[in-house]
């Protein structure tokens, strides 16, 4: 049973979230549903007062999710909000430590990124046709896989963003924080037939770099569909997505280089932590080449 005492911390804790810190709406109600899934565990375990929580607690609520089913990814947040809400009851003196501070969820899975090989990459890059739409597209996923763009950063770029003579594309990322990234010859000559296409065929005020044929800027809903059409249209056998793009780009310009530094700077990426996972795809890509070529390795390793 919830004592009177818990209920109105927590009431007092979404207010604090609603009206002192300016939190959506949405958000709250994420934080309050956080809570009641720990205030029933605490319902079943006999807890009725938050001072008497400790860490213990919240390591067997962990547990208990866990065990059901839910995914560490989930947990994590389960977690952070119990963190944020015993941080408020530190705050107020209600209880002395943070019991959640030090626990961490399960460790979830490494998922690694889907990546077209070259040879595919190729494939999907090889459009033969020509006028507005072609060279657009043409110029859209030549341009994203040779600088490895997010599809929001694409969506946004200008006319002016692009320095042709230079080789070059300014590009706004997370954060409102811009980076200047080379563009391929391929690229480049992809984005000048482009041009010369827009300029050729329609009137447009709009300063956006790729836009439709009624002149507007294209949307990331219309670049994956077009994706998906050149994808189908060159016969690939996989599902193929923007970000794809950008991961097939670190994957192939990793096993060239081995400069993890560098390809995080082009990722646009704060924690080189981010950019790491690709090293499991050039270890996947080193171990198949051991398999293939060593002479005591060959039907030794599986998977």
């Amino acid at each position: 049973m919830l004592s009177d005492e818990q209920k109105e911390w927590t009431d007092r804790y979404i207010r604090y979230l609603e009206v002192e810190r300016r939190l959506s709406e949405y958000t709250c109600k994420n934080y309050q549903k956080d809570l009641n899934v720990f205030i029933s565990f605490c319902k079943k375990n006999k807890i009725s007062s938050w001072d008497r929580i400790d860490s213990e607690h919240i390591r067997s609520y962990s547990a208990s999710r866990f065990r059901s089913g839910v995914s560490p990814k989930s947990i994590q947040r389960n977690l952070s909000s119990l963190r944020s809400f015993f941080r408020y009851l530190v705050k107020e003196k209600k209880i002395k430590n943070n019991p959640a501070q030090n626990v961490r969820a399960p460790k979830a899975k490494i998922r690694l990124p889907e990546n077209l090989d070259t040879d595919m990459m190729m494939r999907l890059l090889d459009i033969k046709e020509s006028g507005f739409i072609p060279d657009r597209d043409r110029a859209i996923l030549e341009l994203m896989y040779s600088s490895g763009l997010r599809l929001s950063e694409l969506v946004n770029l200008n006319t002016t963003d692009i320095d042709l003579s230079d080789a070059t594309v300014i590009v706004t990322g997370k954060g409102n924080k811009q980076r200047i990234i080379p563009v391929g010859k391929f690229a480049i000559d992809a984005i000048k037939s482009w041009l010369k296409s827009r300029n050729n065929e329609i009137k447009s005020d709009s300063k956006a770099l790729f836009i439709s044929i009624r002149g507007e800027r294209l949307k990331a809903r219309s670049i994956q569909s077009r994706l998906n059409y050149w994808a189908k249209k060159q016969n690939l056998s996989v599902k193929v997505y923007p970000h794809m793009l950008r991961h097939s780009f670190a994957t192939h310009l990793l096993e060239s280089s081995q400069d993890l530094r560098g390809v995080q700077e082009l990722l646009g990426h704060a924690n080189i932590s981010t950019t790491q996972i690709y090293t499991h795809l050039d270890f996947q890509h080193l171990a198949q080449i051991y398999d293939q070529t060593h002479p005591r390795a060959k039907n030794k390793r599986k998977g």
